[in-house]
């Protein structure tokens, strides 16, 4: 990951209100080329909504959205260079697992041949080739995870968003499913934005992480930074339930 020249997503002093309730108060945040970012904080802070908002699934009240250093903020979902995994990976179970990551290519007229190409490729990292007949209600939740994953990565946006999505799966799954994700962007050099109220989750994955409250953000930095040098009293509340063994463990294997 580079943190210099343009960020690839810039978000400057962005507010979101529901009625007379606002819900993201004056953010401005840079999201560099090749990294994953982690909104981290508890229910209710605003970082889902800050997500739909890079997305283009929800309006922005004030500020601007740049992708690339263009002004995305009024240009609709379909319309930026984005793709988003939901929590419940929102897989057709009517289509197969080639149906469900060809769909996107289908739908932008990408020629057969070059989709083809980019699934097999997909279902490579993913490791689930030969799952192609398979349908969703076949498959376990680590699999559809890839699935997922899968057809985000094929439409060869730059930037993916992941709301919660690994938030269905058991726990020895989830920490599975925490080093491959992390592997996956590495080999794809793409950035990721992943959202979630997960500390381990956030702790292993991310290069960097922005901890939320109240629609703001209350810290910004590495997981070695914000877990050694917690900025305030929120902060340290937060992520003092970490289980410290785990954490050293799971960031030395990353980095062996």
């Amino acid at each position: 990951m580079e943190e210099t020249g343009e960020a690839l997503v810039r978000l400057e002093n962005v507010e979101k209100s529901f009625g007379e309730k606002t819900i993201i108060k004056n953010l401005s945040l840079d999201v560099f080329d090749g990294e994953f970012l982690t909104l981290l904080g508890p229910s209710g802070c605003g970082k889902t909504t800050v997500l739909r908002m890079i997305a283009g699934l929800e309006s922005v009240t004030e500020g601007k959205i740049f992708l690339e250093g263009k002004d995305v903020t009024s240009l609709p979902a379909a319309k930026r260079d984005v793709n988003t995994i939901f929590q419940n990976f929102a897989l057709f179970p009517h289509l197969t697992v080639w149906e469900n990551i060809n769909f996107g290519l289908k739908m932008n007229r990408i020629e057969k041949s070059e989709a083809e190409k980019r699934i097999k490729s997909a279902l490579r990292l993913v490791k689930l080739t030969g799952f192609e007949d398979r349908f969703p209600s076949q498959l376990s939740g680590g699999q559809q995870q890839r699935v997922a994953i899968a057809r985000g990565i094929v439409m060869k946006h730059k930037l993916l968003l992941l709301d919660e999505s690994l938030a269905s799966l058991d726990l020895k799954l989830k920490r599975d499913m925490q080093v491959e994700l992390k592997e996956f962007q590495e080999k794809l050099k793409m950035t990721f934005i992943y959202v979630t109220h997960d500390q381990d989750e956030a702790l292993t994955m991310s290069d960097r992480i922005a901890i939320m409250n109240l629609g703001h953000i209350v810290q910004l930095g590495t997981p070695e930074e914000i877990y050694k040098n917690p900025k305030n009293a929120f902060v340290k509340s937060f992520i003092s339930d970490i289980d410290l063994i785990n954490f050293k463990k799971t960031r030395m294997n990353r980095y062996a």
